[in-house]
């Protein structure tokens, strides 16, 4: 049982509280307001003068942060796109996080086509796990009436829901693939190309997408789309840009020895280190013993060359 102690009590406030429970209010420190206050010291550790209203407010923050966070697919809208041979229906699929507000509607466009190919891969892998999951079927005709196309829109979705509720499926490097790979390997043609600002943009979405997925990914998920955006960056000279992309990179390049990436972006980190202003001493040493340990073959290529040998 919690209780709430205190040193004095009106209507409205509980001078000084603390809270004492073997649940999660006590280790988020906040008292549930409805529960009796009792008197205590005036210098109880964690006390507050808070209005109820305000106690209230805050519980309900903490109860927010402690929902279970959860994947949302929505398909709100398609349109139709026609070239001289053939036309084909694209689906807007917009990908949320519950569990607190996400300010970012992030969204990517697929067409049926890419639903099918990603399934049969998901089949490969996962045939039993998904025995009971199905694609809704091609249609032989029909396929651009209104009707049509907004009975597959909800079919659509409720399959991408279904596949999220299978553990396997959620945790599978194809299912991250299947919302940011086509995106990746536009920005990198872009990025090759010497356009460095719309790559930057579409390398945004990928991140944005890859950071609500990550919970159920490999940690490492996001140090491509960084690289790449560091080099965009440098490019753009933005150099504050570049050097923040490059510094959230480094922890899972670190951990999980991605040895191809840590000396380049360990060498842009210092060269963006002296032009900010920024102290780049250990970043330096950590070069120089990493050029040491390989012999000199972790300098050998710049950032920018290991990111444009990918999603070639």
């Amino acid at each position: 049982t919690s209780s709430c102690l205190h040193s004095s009590v009106s209507t409205q406030t509980c001078s000084t509280f603390f809270c004492v429970s073997d649940t999660r209010q006590a280790r988020s420190g906040l008292c549930n307001p409805s529960l009796t206050c009792r008197s205590h010291t005036e210098d109880s550790p964690g006390c507050s003068s808070l209005t109820t209203k305000e106690l209230q407010q805050n519980w309900r923050a903490v109860k927010q942060r402690e929902r279970p966070v959860r994947l949302l697919f929505e398909i709100p809208s398609t349109r139709i796109v026609e070239h001289v041979l053939h036309k084909y229906v694209l689906y807007q699929v917009v990908v949320m996080r519950s569990g607190s507000f996400d300010s970012r509607r992030v969204s990517v466009e697929r067409r049926y086509s890419d639903f099918s190919r990603f399934h049969h891969k998901l089949l490969e892998e996962f045939d039993e796990e998904l025995e009971e999951v199905q694609l809704p079927r091609k249609l032989l005709s029909g396929n651009f009436s209104p009707e049509s196309i907004g009975e597959r829109r909800l079919a659509l979705q409720d399959y991408l829901a279904k596949l999220y509720a299978t553990r396997c499926v959620r945790h599978s490097p194809c299912f991250s693939a299947f919302f940011t790979e086509q995106e990746q390997r536009r920005a990198h043609g872009l990025l090759r190309a010497g356009q460095f600002q719309p790559a930057a943009e579409l390398l945004q979405t990928v991140l944005d997408i890859q950071e609500k997925l990550l919970p159920w990914q490999k940690p490492t998920l996001l140090v491509p789309a960084l690289a790449a955006l560091t080099v965009c960056y440098r490019d753009l000279d933005e150099p504050e840009q570049a050097f923040s992309a490059a510094q959230r990179a480094m922890p899972p390049v670190r951990r999980y020895g991605l040895t191809r990436y840590r000396a380049p972006l360990l060498e842009l980190l210092v060269d963006l280190g002296y032009q900010l202003g920024r102290p780049v001493a250990q970043l330096q040493d950590e070069l120089t013993a990493l050029r040491d340990a390989e012999r000199g073959e972790a300098s050998s290529h710049s950032l920018k060359e290991v990111v444009i040998q990918e999603f070639l």
